[in-house]
């Protein structure tokens, strides 16, 4: 199953969409059901998914909209908390001087920071050191406390992609990395959520990719995380309760834009993808901020 986050006529809707090549959804919204309209409530809800998707397949025509037509959201534009994961990959933490950590480190995004598949990222007035960050994420569906390695994937409602964009020197300002991974419009999230019934456990194995104006820039596979899916929640639930809505960003391979030489930095006019295999593409031009 595959869910969408849009805007309509100035109100929150949720889609429908079969596969990542479809250029159509079904509007939620048009089926005449009495289903959510946020993608957290949904997914809270029980019975929700599964009754949205069984409609859906069965929608009429009246019901199905163009994917071009309309602004999609961040997947879940109302979060309770965006737990992101740094220096998960061994490669990135070298190029960037680390030694290969004990314990990840972590942060956490505001939901002003994010924006939506096909939006565009904003370079701020306070620097040009804009870089890229393919990551996977991961959509909690159920409270959880203490997960353990055999049921920690049971938490999970469905995957997404995430762009982690991050103003460098300002990251660099203090050792704790929020204020450079919090200005608004840098988190682009989506195209859309798929289930987990549609991927290998714990999206163990796939492709993960960045490209930069076409250009390949990050490739490499989650089977290289030090932390996997698994892994990562039962660490997380040591310490907080996560439910509905939250979301977990995995990490980044290497490639970024800072280790480079000379470094390269997104500057408008640019287009960034985040692809991941099975999941799809997030796309997102550059703009500066007026």
């Amino acid at each position: 199953m595959r869910f969408l986050s849009f805007e309509s006529h100035g109100h929150a809707k949720l889609g429908w969409i079969k596969d990542a090549t479809s250029t159509a959804f079904v509007d939620l919204g048009l089926l005449g059901l009495s289903l959510p309209t946020d993608l957290k409530t949904l997914i809270e809800t029980p019975g929700a998914m599964a009754a949205a998707h069984a409609a859906a397949q069965q929608a009429p025509a009246s019901a199905i909209v163009a994917l071009a037509s309309v602004h999609l959201l961040p997947l879940i534009p109302n979060p309770g908390k965006i737990v992101c994961m740094g220096l998960n990959y061994a490669d990135h933490a070298k190029e960037g001087g680390n030694a290969r950590p004990d314990y990840p480190s972590f942060f956490l995004r505001g939901a002003t920071s994010m924006v939506g598949h096909q939006s565009p990222i904003v370079r701020p007035k306070a620097s040009t050191q804009l870089d890229y960050e393919a990551e996977l994420a991961v959509i909690i569906g159920q409270r959880a406390r203490h997960l353990t390695a055999d049921n920690a994937l049971s938490c999970v409602a469905g995957y997404s992609c995430f762009n982690d964009a991050s103003i460098r020197n300002y990251q660099r300002k203090s050792n704790q990395w929020t204020i450079g991974k919090n200005f608004d419009g840098t988190g682009p999230f989506g195209p859309w959520m798929v289930t987990p019934d549609e991927l290998p456990p714990g999206c163990e194995g796939l492709r993960i990719q960045s490209r930069l104006n076409g250009k390949v820039m990050q490739d490499a596979n989650t089977k290289d995380f030090l932390w996997n899916v698994v892994e990562s929640l039962r660490i997380i639930t040591e310490c907080m309760t996560l439910e509905p809505g939250d979301v977990i960003i995995t990490g980044t391979p290497a490639g970024v834009g800072y280790a480079r030489t000379p470094p390269v930095w997104m500057a408008p006019g640019d287009v960034c993808e985040i692809e991941i295999e099975g999941i799809g593409t997030l796309s997102n031009p550059i703009i500066d901020e007026q």
